[in-house]
C-alpha cells in the first residue's frame, strides 16, 4: 500500500486501502474523505512489515530517511519505536499520548473507538535517570483513570524489561502500642535489653529485637521507635546517667547518617500493624512482616528513599530483581515532611 510523506505523518489517500490498514489493526487515524494518517511510528511499522511503501514527491522514501526523519521529529524515537514495536507483537492496538505518557495500550481484541484503555506506557532508556518523584506522580494519575502503568525499560541491546508501577500502602490488623517498661543499655551501635522478662515482654508485644540467649537485642530505630512510647528508658553507657529521645536520635545519626529517614519510614510501617525488621540480606531498609516473623512469610521488602531521590534504572533493576528472587514486591517509602508515600515496582509480562 502507497504512503505520501508530509512532514511528520504519512497519508494514505486511497480510501480502499485507508480502510484495509485501519480496520486490520487500527493503525492511524482516519480523515474525512476516508483517507488515512499515519504517524512516524506506525508507518515504519507498517514499513518494516512490508505493507507499506512511503513516497515522497515520487520518490520512495527507504527505511533510514523515515528513521533519520522520525529521530529529528522526536527525542528518543529509536527507544519509542522498540517499545512499540514490541507492544504490536504483542497483540496490542498502540496508540502514541500527546499527555504525560508515551502510548495509549488497549486490551487484546479491544478497538480505540469502543474499549477503553488498559495501560499508560512509558518508554525509557536504561541509561537515563530514574525521578521516584515523577513516577509517584505518573502512577497516580494513572490510578485516577483507572488505567495500570507500564514502564517500559529498554536496556543497550534493545530488548525490554516491563514494570508495573503503583501507589498505596501495605497494612495489617492494628496492633496495640507496646506496654512494656525495659531499660536498654547502649553499646556502640546497638542496644541490649539485660532482663530477661523485660525483653520477653517486648518481643511478644511485637516482635521488637532478637533474642541472644536470655539478652534481648534492638536495632537504633527500634530502640528509638520504642523510646517514643515510653516502653524503654535508655542511659549513657559510659555516666549512667538518663538518655533523652532527642539525645538518642542525634547519636544514632551520628552513627548512621540516614537514621531519620529510616525511622520515619519504620514509624510508619508499625503505625499500619506490620512487623518490621532489617533487610539488609535482601539490600534493602527493611523486611516486612504482618505477624510473627517466624512463621509468617514477609511479602514486602521496603526501601525508605527521600521525596526528592533519583537513581539509575540498573539500580531500580536490581532491587526488583532480588526482590522477585525472594517471592516479595519492593516498596519504594518515600518520606516527605508530613506524610510516608510508598511505590511498589513488579516485574511483568504483559
Amino acid at each position: 500500500m502507497s504512503g505520501q510523506l508530509q512532514a511528520d505523518t504519512v497519508l494514505v489517500r486511497d480510501q480502499t486501502e485507508a480502510s484495509q490498514i485501519y480496520n486490520k489493526g487500527f493503525y492511524g487515524y482516519p480523515q474525512s474523505g476516508g483517507g488515512l494518517e499515519l504517524d512516524l511510528l506506525e508507518a515504519l511499522y507498517l514499513m518494516e512489515s512490508d505493507r507499506l511503501v512511503v513516497e515522497q514527491e515520487g520518490q520512495p522514501v527507504m527505511v533510514e530517511q523515515l528513521i533519520r526523519l522520525a529521530a529529528s521529529h522526536h527525542e528518543g524515537f529509536e527507544i519509542l519505536y522498540i517499545v512499540y514495536r514490541d507492544l504490536r507483537q504483542r497483540g496490542y492496538v498502540v496508540k502514541s499520548d500527546a499527555g504525560d505518557f508515551d502510548f495509549r495500550v488497549f486490551p487484546r481484541g479491544g478497538t480505540p473507538s469502543t474499549t477503553p484503555t488498559k495501560y499508560w506506557v512509558l518508554a525509557i532508556s536504561e541509561r537515563s535517570v530514574c525521578v521516584v518523584r515523577s513516577l509517584f506522580e505518573q502512577a497516580e494519575r494513572s490510578e485516577n483513570t483507572r488505567k495500570e502503568l507500564l514502564l517500559a525499560v529498554v536496556d543497550e541491546e534493545g530488548d525490554l524489561t516491563y514494570y508495573r508501577a503503583s501507589t498505596g500502602a501495605p497494612s495489617a490488623t492494628p496492633r496495640p502500642p507496646p506496654s512494656a517498661k525495659a531499660e536498654g543499655f547502649f553499646l556502640e551501635d546497638r542496644v541490649l535489653v539485660t532482663d530477661a522478662s523485660a525483653g520477653d515482654a517486648l518481643h511478644a508485644q511485637g516482635f521488637y529485637g532478637k533474642r541472644i540467649g536470655k539478652t534481648l537485642q534492638l536495632s537504633l530505630i527500634e530502640t528509638a521507635h520504642l523510646m517514643a512510647k515510653g516502653a524503654l528508658s535508655m542511659e549513657y553507657p559510659s555516666s549512667g546517667k538518663s538518655m533523652t529521645l532527642s539525645a538518642f536520635r542525634k547519636r544514632a545519626s551520628q552513627i548512621q547518617p540516614d537514621f531519620e529517614l529510616r525511622l520515619r519510614a519504620y514509624d510508619d510501617l508499625r503505625k499500619r500493624g506490620l512487623i518490621v525488621k532489617t533487610g539488609f540480606k535482601y539490600g534493602s531498609h527493611f523486611r516486612v512482616y504482618d505477624g510473627d516473623p517466624d512463621t509468617h512469610h514477609s511479602k514486602y521488602l521496603v526501601h525508605a528513599v527521600p521525596w526528592d531521590y533519583e537513581t539509575i534504572w540498573p539500580e531500580m533493576s536490581r532491587a526488583v530483581r532480588l526482590a522477585h528472587g525472594v517471592k516479595k514486591d519492593i516498596l519504594f517509602a518515600r518520606v516527605t515532611k508530613r506524610q510516608v508515600d510508598y511505590l511498589r515496582l513488579r516485574r511483568v509480562r504483559p
